[in-house]
């Protein structure tokens, strides 16, 4: 009887090849950290609905989702067929067009907090405008992020705390650019009213559903970001609320329209753009007038915060996001996608029960995690309710169980994954079923109780 990693290495051959090409070409042989996976990753070649194919032939139900950004699915006809209808035009025309200005009319129209609108090409970008423009308006220089919580992979966002060192501290960026970043644990409104006494702090930034959208949800509810709303308010800081996956999904206005909770600015991309690069910063119209240019040469060279970017906007993405956002805020997409994820969270709870299996899932929204290998509490219905922190998998457990359920036809983003529109009951059938095999494949190697 094969083992589960004798399984996958008999059935993703093609992969290897081209993950031992890679080898010679990328660090670690990949382009994005999250695709590095022991002893290779997979080599997709075609996706379509909820579904794609790998180079070997293999099919699995999509729980990646582009990152997060394909909420309609793989290929949906309507933005396909946008793209192409750009690309006849001209894939980068080098100056403003039609289509720049339709995508931003339907952000403001579906954001909350939009008054104004810059593109940018990706949610990094987008974060770091964001934290920028607030510095220019509030003349200040402190930057507030709640402890796990990710904003893209550029320099002051990148900052963590150590255990044994109270400062903010990341490879490759200089101790004393931490000296303007405050790192809070999240839920906690004392330590917040407290950073922000000083009146010193240009911004707060955050993930509306907690640490890595909603992997670690304690502390982070609809009233936290209403106290949290009210004390930066208090305190003429301004509210970034980074909605990078969260926008558009919880609902067509995000996660801000779902909570009702207003920030001063907030970040955009992944599903922005449908499926392509693209990011935004959107928000009061007085603090991304900050990127005007004016007949005052004295703002624009002391005050003004200049921006360029060689892709912003451009034709394919602006069409591909146009007829995306067009979709989502006429189509019940959220809805469906809540639903899809709902059904998941609950069969996959029943089949844990059924099969005497340690461990759980939850979600919010459409976003959807699993605990695996201890006594994990499972949610009363589908959300995170237990007064603990989830564990999630371990790490002697993680890969064993991503090989598995490569063998059994199911890819996750790391131990969860985004719905989408497409998921439909097959889907969902086939992944309950896929973790059933792949807890008896753990059990047989004694790797789960």
């Amino acid at each position: 009887m094969p083992t589960i990693l004798e399984t996958f290495e008999a059935t993703h051959a093609g992969s290897r090849r081209f993950a031992d090409r890679a080898r010679q070409v990328f660090p670690s042989g990949v382009t994005h950290d999250a695709r590095a996976h022991e002893p290779w990753p997979i080599y997709v070649e075609r996706a379509q609905g909820a579904r794609k194919w790998d180079v070997d032939g293999n099919e699995y139900v999509d729980y990646i989702g582009g990152h997060g950004a394909l909420l309609l699915g793989h290929n949906r006809p309507e933005v396909m067929e946008a793209v192409r209808g750009a690309l006849e035009r001209g894939t980068h025309l080098g100056s403003s067009h039609d289509l720049e200005v339709e995508w931003g009319e339907q952000v403001l129209k579906m954001v909350p907090c939009a008054e104004r609108v810059r593109f940018t090409s990706s949610g990094t970008e987008a974060t770091m405008m964001a934290l920028r423009l607030a510095r220019a308006f509030t003349g200040r220089e402190k930057v507030i992020k709640l402890a796990e919580h990710f904003h893209g992979w550029h320099d002051i966002v990148v900052g963590r705390l150590r255990e044994d060192d109270p400062h903010p501290y990341s490879v490759g960026v200089p101790r004393g650019f931490y000296e303007s970043l405050i790192v809070l644990q999240p839920g906690d409104t004392d330590a917040l009213r407290e950073a922000l006494s000083g009146r010193d702090v240009a911004a707060m930034i955050l993930e509306p559903t907690g640490a890595h959208w909603g992997t670690h949800p304690s502390g982070m509810d609809a009233d936290y970001l209403r106290e949290a709303r009210r004390l930066t308010e208090e305190a003429g800081t301004l509210l970034v609320m980074d909605e990078v996956i969260t926008g558009f999904r919880m609902a067509p206005g995000g996660a801000q329209e779902r909570w009702g909770v207003m920030p001063d600015l907030s970040t955009h991309a992944k599903i922005l753009a449908g499926g392509l690069p693209g990011g935004c910063v959107t928000g009061r119209a007085e603090v991304i007038s900050m990127l005007e240019i004016r007949e005052d040469i004295e703002w624009n060279s002391k005050r003004r915060v200049s921006h360029q970017g060689t892709f912003n906007a451009n034709p394919a993405s602006a069409a591909a996001g146009l007829t995306a956002l067009r979709l989502i805020e006429t189509g019940g997409e959220t809805d469906r996608a809540d639903a899809a994820t709902a059904q998941l969270v609950r069969e996959l709870n029943a089949m844990f029960q059924a099969e005497s299996v340690p461990g759980s899932a939850f979600a919010v929204s459409s976003m959807w995690h699993t605990n695996l290998g201890y006594d994990a509490p499972r949610p009363g219905d589908v959300e995170w309710d237990a007064a603990e922190e989830p564990r999630g998998v371990p790490d002697e457990l993680l890969r064993p169980l991503r090989w598995a359920l490569f063998n059994h036809g199911v890819d996750l983003m790391g131990t969860g994954g985004m719905v989408s529109s497409a998921h439909g009951e097959r889907d969902i059938t086939d992944t309950v079923q896929a973790f059933r095999s792949a807890v008896d494949d753990l059990r047989a190697e004694e790797l789960l109780d």
